[in-house]
């Protein structure tokens, strides 16, 4: 299993479009690519990203084909409408938390 980790901060004032595009569009929007989400952890508090999230594919070249598609293109620069300091990784998934 391959995992991509996930992180930013939500854009001052955009919290409630935000939240709605989260559950309607890009949590749909992921397992329609494949990738099957694992968690997501909100940040109260502290100087962390805001938002911490996972995605699961069972392989290495699909997560690469996935990310390489404009559906996924298309996803994150909706996302990008929303939020700030984006970051994304590919790591082994070790079926624990992961930063």
């Amino acid at each position: 299993m391959v995992k991509l980790l996930m992180s930013w901060d939500i854009k001052p004032g955009r919290e409630q479009p935000y939240f709605e595009f989260i559950v309607q569009e890009f949590a749909p929007g992921l397992m329609r690519l494949g990738l099957q989400p694992t968690e997501a952890w909100y940040t109260v508090y502290g100087k962390a990203p805001q938002i911490l999230t996972g995605a699961v594919t069972g392989d290495l070249a699909t997560m690469r084909t996935t990310l390489a598609s404009d559906d996924w293109r298309g996803l994150c620069d909706k996302l990008q409408e929303f939020v700030l300091n984006y970051r994304q990784k590919v790591v082994e998934a070790s079926g624990r938390f992961q930063m």
